[in-house]
C-alpha cells in the first residue's frame, strides 16, 4: 500500500471546503474497519485513506502551516500505513469510569506483545507487532499501534477464507476473541492484496 505523500495534503483551507464529505466518505469506511474484542478493547484497522484523514485533521486542528511540521505529521501518521503484506490497526483500550482508567490499564501491562495479541487462522497465529514507543515495563497507552505481518504460507488463507478467522485478546485479565467475517473481512482482504 502507497504511503501518504506530501502533494497528496491539502491546505487548511482547501481542507475546510472538502472536509465535510471525506469525513463522511472515512466514518463509513472505518464501520467496516472496527473490531470490538471483548467490553472495553476496539481495534480500527488501518489503510491509506484512514491516514490520510488522520494527517488532515491533525493538521486542521493544531492549525499547523509550516511545511516542515506538515511533513513531520506525514512522516508520523505515514507508519500506520500497512506495508506489504501487512495489516495494521490502532488498539484502542476504552475505558469509560474515570475511576478505573489507572487501575485498568495497570492491570493490561502486557497486552501489546504478540503472545497477547494476535489473529489466528485455524491452527495458525499471526502475533501482533507494537510500537515500542507506546508501553514500558510500567506503563500502558490507552491507544497501541499494532501491525500483523503474513507470510505467504499465511496471506493465501485469510485471502481464500477456508477457515475461520478471528483476532484474540489472550492475556490473563483479558481473555477475548472476535471473529473477522462479512464487510469487515472484505475490507481487510483489499488491503492483503
Amino acid at each position: 500500500m502507497q504511503k501518504v505523500h506530501r502533494d497528496d495534503v491539502l491546505d487548511i483551507a482547501q481542507y475546510e471546503k472538502s472536509r465535510p464529505e471525506f469525513r463522511r466518505r472515512i466514518i463509513e469506511l472505518k464501520k467496516n474497519r472496527r473490531i470490538q474484542v471483548g467490553p472495553i478493547i476496539t481495534f480500527v484497522f488501518e489503510n491509506r485513506d484512514t491516514v490520510l484523514f488522520q494527517i488532515q485533521e491533525m493538521i486542521r486542528t493544531e492549525r499547523i502551516v509550516d511545511e516542515s511540521a506538515i511533513n513531520h505529521e506525514i512522516e508520523t501518521y505515514n507508519h500506520l500505513v500497512p506495508g506489504s503484506n501487512e495489516l495494521s490497526a490502532t488498539m484502542l483500550i476504552e475505558i469509560t469510569e474515570s475511576s478505573r482508567i489507572r487501575e485498568t490499564i495497570a492491570e493490561l501491562l502486557g497486552i501489546n506483545t504478540g503472545d497477547s495479541t494476535r489473529i489466528e487462522l485455524g491452527t495458525k497465529k499471526i502475533a501482533a507487532s507494537f510500537d515500542p514507543g507506546q508501553s514500558s515495563e510500567d506503563r500502558l497507552s490507552a491507544v497501541q499501534y499494532a501491525k500483523f505481518h503474513f507470510d505467504q504460507n499465511d496471506r493465501a488463507p485469510f485471502l481464500e477464507g477456508s477457515q475461520p478467522i478471528f483476532l484474540v485478546i489472550d492475556h490473563p485479565k483479558y481473555q477475548h476473541r472476535a471473529a473477522i467475517e462479512g464487510e469487515v473481512l472484505s475490507e481487510l482482504r483489499r488491503d492483503l492484496l
